[in-house]
């Protein structure tokens, strides 16, 4: 195990990273705003998208599951902690949220701004945002996965409160816009984010705990967990860039000034070039990648790619936040980096420290007719 893995150690790295991120409060502080809510955004939408991905497995069936829950549930017992790193965005709502104070005319653009004013009243939405940790907190407990029943309503929750929380905490960024798919990008985003995270772990940890068989083997095996996982991780690569592109797609042909007005501020700035490398290398690389069984059935290549996908979603929540407050704050490129690693390298850190990377032993079983 890394030295940088192990909690004391990576308590100093996570310190260190706050005191590197914490001058942008008196020289940016809207930037810095900004950029501890995608950072927030970001392992929020991994854990709880990890958490989906074993949910659908405890209705599906399957070996991989039991591969990925490795790593989700001891992830998703640091949630508690995760929310509380909410409260220190309050000093700043201001700063980010037009809403909040940032714009006073913030409901010029809209034409009936009687429901966004109650909606986005400070009390509805510290309301809402409990509503939201509680039901959180609830569904990522063990007992949800002890009856089907439970898990289904999990996961109806968890699109329910996800697309609610998309709305509040990214799509109001921008006053007057709405797009019926931002819920389910960022859902989908999440959870490619959450299982490559898990598979990371996983496969780098415990490459031996489910053994590859020979490539010709003398009988008939079963495919390897990691081409399962490769399989899921592929998965959620399509689904993540159709709805991106289909939100994207259609917002382009409409081309109306109140629907582009997402798209501007990453379109006309260095944050292009953003957009560009998520195509390039959030889908266009692993899409090839993935396509092949080498990369799938080796568990370290599986966790090279997985770890790039994970810092992909790290990216890409970077750019569904930060250019919507300020497009041309260069500060982020290094602010996001660090108060992602702030907030999420001493959980990790604690994860790894309980894996316990023991091979599974596999009985013969008698053969049935």
């Amino acid at each position: 195990m890394r030295a940088w893995l192990r909690p004391p150690v990576a308590d100093l790295v996570a310190l260190a990273a706050l005191a590197g991120a914490l001058p942008a409060l008196w020289i940016a502080p809207t930037l810095f705003f900004a950029s501890w809510l995608a950072a927030w955004w970001f392992w929020i939408g991994v854990l709880l998208g990890g958490l989906a991905t074993t949910w659908i497995h405890a209705l599906t069936g399957g070996r991989w599951g039991q591969a990925l829950r490795l790593a989700t549930l001891p992830l998703a017992r640091g949630l508690p902690w995760l929310l509380l790193l909410f409260l220190p965005l309050a000093a700043g709502m201001a700063r980010v949220f037009p809403w909040a104070g940032r714009d006073p005319m913030w409901t010029h653009e809209i034409d009936d701004p009687a429901f966004q004013l109650a909606w986005f009243a400070p009390w509805a939405f510290w309301c809402r945002m409990a509503v939201y940790a509680l039901v959180w907190w609830a569904t990522s407990r063990p007992a949800t996965l002890a009856r089907k029943g439970r898990v289904a309503a999990a996961l109806i929750l968890y699109l329910v409160v996800g697309t609610l929380a998309s709305v509040d905490f990214v799509m109001s960024l921008v006053p007057g816009w709405h797009s019926t798919a931002t819920g389910f990008v960022n859902l989908a985003g999440g959870a490619l984010g959450g299982s490559a995270l898990a598979i990371a772990i996983v496969a780098r940890l415990a490459p031996g705990r489910f053994p590859t068989p020979a490539p010709r083997p003398a009988h008939k095996v079963d495919p390897p967990v990691w081409r399962d996982l490769g399989n899921l991780l592929l998965m959620w690569v399509m689904l993540w860039a159709y709805v991106a592109f289909v939100e994207f797609l259609i917002i382009w042909a409409e081309d109306l000034p109140r629907e582009i007005a997402w798209f501007v501020p990453r379109l006309d700035t260095g944050w292009a070039g953003v957009g560009i490398g998520l195509a390039a290398l959030q889908f266009g690389l692993p899409q090839l990648t993935l396509l092949w069984r080498a990369n799938k059935d080796d568990p370290r290549r599986l966790a090279r790619q997985a770890t790039c996908l994970c810092l992909g979603q790290l990216a890409n929540c970077a750019w569904l936040v930060v250019p919507s407050v300020d497009a041309h704050g260069w500060l982020a490129w290094w602010l996001v980096p660090l108060l992602a690693i702030a907030m999420g390298l001493p959980l990790v850190a604690r994860v790894v420290r309980g894996f316990d990377p023991a091979p599974i032993v596999v009985r013969e079983e008698a053969v049935h007719a």
